[in-house]
């Protein structure tokens, strides 16, 4: 019998990508229209998934939560279990490795909303909705340039240099989108799982010197590194909301950090992420 997925913000990098991975393996994929009833549209799905998030992180503090608020009624009218495509935001700028077990300690205004998020899915979870959370880090989407990788890293390449965001040798997390949705799929096909459970997506864990080298590797030159105008987003961020909102996250561009692949293969045991070549393979050749 075929299962339905019902994708919220179907048009987003992580909805795309877990659509396109659920209707691989054979699920009906329900694309769901903004401004609809949302429990309706969830009647007779297996799975909701959220990928729905206000553009340019506009108004968090407001529409996170509201449709924190609809996703949750729409899985206790249908039955349907929610999977949420999280961020590292809440876990602040603590040491790692990150896991299911790392306690919430926000440092930003977006880490504090992501908190919250996430304790109404667990309260959720308790009066019975099921609820798979994944934790990954910055998203590399092969289809667009507009993931940080493109916006930030390769944003100069055609000049020949590549923009470092923080220090060179800091290690941070990233996951290739592709990646996720397998995963988000692959998991939501497993019996058994408890009402809630977070699984962190490991994905890739690089410093900037590693991703310029591997561009290097890629262009086949040398590239000048730079460093990312922060000042500038500094100035502009009374005017230009994406600015402000880039600046407040910049502690994660100095956070040494990663996320433990330990529960992912405990539940996977086959899942492989693509390597690190692959993962930077389109977006090079997009800014190349």
């Amino acid at each position: 019998m075929t299962k339905t997925a019902l994708i919220l913000g179907p048009s987003g990098k992580v909805a795309r990508h877990i659509a396109t991975a659920f209707a691989n393996r054979g699920w009906e994929v329900r694309p769901y229209k903004r401004g609809t009833d949302m429990n309706t549209a969830a009647q007779g799905c297996d799975v909701i998934v959220n990928g729905m998030n206000p553009p340019n992180y506009h108004n968090w503090d407001v529409i996170i939560p509201q449709i924190t608020a609809q996703v949750i009624a729409a899985a206790k009218a249908s039955g349907a279990t929610v999977i949420v495509p999280g961020s590292v935001y809440a876990y602040g700028n603590q040491p790692g490795p990150w896991d299911e077990n790392t306690p919430m300690r926000p440092v930003a205004r977006k880490g504090e909303i992501r908190k919250q998020m996430e304790l109404a899915y667990r309260k959720a979870a308790d009066e019975g909705v099921r609820v798979i959370m994944l934790h990954s880090g910055d998203f590399i989407d092969p289809d667009t340039a507009t993931d940080t990788l493109s916006l930030i890293f390769l944003r100069a390449l055609k000049s020949g240099k590549f923009t470092a965001p923080g220090k060179p040798d800091v290690r941070r997390a990233y996951i290739y989108l592709p990646d996720l949705g397998e995963a988000a799929a692959r998991l939501a096909e497993l019996p058994g799982l408890p009402n809630y459970i977070d699984v962190p997506v490991s994905g890739l864990t690089a410093s900037v010197n590693e991703l310029k080298a591997e561009t290097e590797r890629q262009t086949g030159k040398q590239l000048k590194l730079v460093n990312f105008p922060w000042w500038f987003m500094k100035l502009a961020s009374p005017f230009w909301e994406m600015a402000r909102e880039l600046s407040e996250m910049r502690y994660l561009y100095e956070t040494d950090h990663s996320l433990s692949g330990k529960r992912l293969a405990q539940l996977l045991p086959d899942f492989r992420f693509v390597p690190i070549a692959k993962a930077l393979e389109s977006a090079v050749a997009q800014n190349r």
